[in-house]
């Protein structure tokens, strides 16, 4: 289904060209919704889900590809284990800049949730809320095991012809990736201090079939963040926009009306 909001440009963002996508009119003074891809993800993945959320809560968005996807530049050499906390200090702040957005809501998925996750630690004043699809926070075998499954299927699958539909670099892209998860320096890598750092509220939603990680990930989070709410879906794998998504969307309403950050009813 083709997207309903603007179509996706290349915007210059800190010496670098990164792909992004706006829906409805963005200011400084109004929350804005900022969707945060997985790890093989990009504006176009995402589909039109994004604006089904927006116009569920009747706030303006944001949808960008981080350096190495879609459209944007290419990423400088391989991750290191870092990698996601290099994106939510640096990446983001600089795409929150160039757009003004001031009252982020971070909506991310998989590494994007964990991003998400990140930034609102090390930056407690920033983000209004947060919205985890799938967040990691820390390495689980299930994880390793069903990337490294994932790195099997690239050239023998479609999988490759799939994701270069969504990418420019698609090879670098799927490297970057299943290198650093499928390293030894990965194993220990932990984002339990960034969350417990955090301030802003949090829905964690996750799927009881989820391929990556156990219902063990968000429950840690309400662990170190008394009053996070938790959706736990059945039937529901890696992906709970796709798998579930009027649920999704429905809680994400009823999350953001519960903290005044939404319209009082959907628009139309």
């Amino acid at each position: 289904m083709r997207p309903h909001g603007d179509a996706s440009r290349r915007v210059p963002i800190d010496g670098r060209q990164i792909e992004c996508r706006t829906i409805g009119e963005i200011a400084a003074s109004s929350p804005v919704l900022v969707f945060l891809h997985e790890g093989l993800g990009s504006v176009s993945m995402w589909r039109n889900f994004p604006d089904r959320v927006c116009a569920e809560v009747g706030l303006p968005g944001l949808v960008y590809s981080r350096p190495g996807h879609g459209s944007s530049d290419p990423a400088m050499g391989p991750y290191s284990p870092g990698f996601m906390h290099d994106e939510a200090t640096g990446t983001l702040p600089a795409v929150l800049r160039a757009f003004d957005i001031r009252q982020p809501v971070l909506f991310g998925h998989s590494d994007g949730a964990s991003i998400a996750l990140i930034h609102a630690g090390a930056y407690p004043g920033v983000a209004r809320a947060v919205v985890a699809l799938a967040p990691h926070l820390f390495v689980e075998p299930v994880c390793v095991e069903s990337i490294a499954a994932v790195a099997l299927d690239y050239r023998g699958t479609d999988l490759r012809s799939r994701l270069a539909r969504h990418h420019g670099d698609v090879d670098g892209m799927f490297r970057r990736w299943t290198d650093v998860w499928l390293s030894e320096g990965f194993a220990t890598w932990n984002i339990e201090p960034d969350v417990a750092a955090s301030r802003c509220p949090i829905l964690a939603v996750q799927g009881e079939d989820d391929q990556y990680g156990t219902m063990r990930q968000i429950e840690r989070i309400a662990e170190l963040r008394p009053g996070t709410r938790l959706l736990k879906l059945a039937a529901c794998r890696h992906s709970p926009q796709f798998d579930r998504p009027d649920e999704v969307i429905a809680a994400t309403g009823e999350f953001l009306r519960g903290l005044r950050l939404a319209a009082d009813s959907p628009r139309t």
